[in-house]
């Protein structure tokens, strides 16, 4: 096998190693983060609701984003804190990074890193565009 060769099959296997990865952390993180959007949506919406119609809607909202924060903290902490489970994807997820950096150099790990992101921005609304 010829050293190119070598080096795609490495290349292709540690960006599955990565994107497998990054989806089980990003799956319990992005939780936090929607949280955070959803509470300040809710902000937004309780201000423009002055004639106070909304009220059904706006506790449905909010009990789906106390719901939402219950999941994501039941997936990351127990009661002697982080998961394992969850540092272990973690810990995971930085010796993928490091190990990209070992074989492929930095710039490899940006550019890993910008195609998954414009992968998951383009799954989000490729599915978005076929419900419609």
């Amino acid at each position: 096998m010829e050293k190119i060769d070598l080096q795609n099959l490495k290349k292709r296997y540690i960006v599955w190693l990565y994107k497998t990865t990054k989806e089980a952390f990003d799956k319990i993180e992005r939780k936090f983060s929607q949280v955070e959007i959803d509470r300040f949506l809710l902000a937004e919406i309780k201000k423009l609701d002055k004639k106070h119609q909304l009220k059904k809607f706006i506790d449905e909202f909010k009990a789906y984003i106390l719901n939402k924060e219950k999941e994501g903290l039941s997936l990351k902490f127990e009661e002697q804190g982080l998961k394992p489970s969850y540092l272990f994807l973690d810990l995971k997820l930085r010796a993928i990074e490091k190990a990209i950096i070992h074989e492929f150099g930095r710039h490899a790990l940006k550019e890993i890193k910008d195609a998954y992101e414009q992968e998951m921005a383009k799954r989000i609304l490729a599915e978005r565009a076929e419900k419609i």
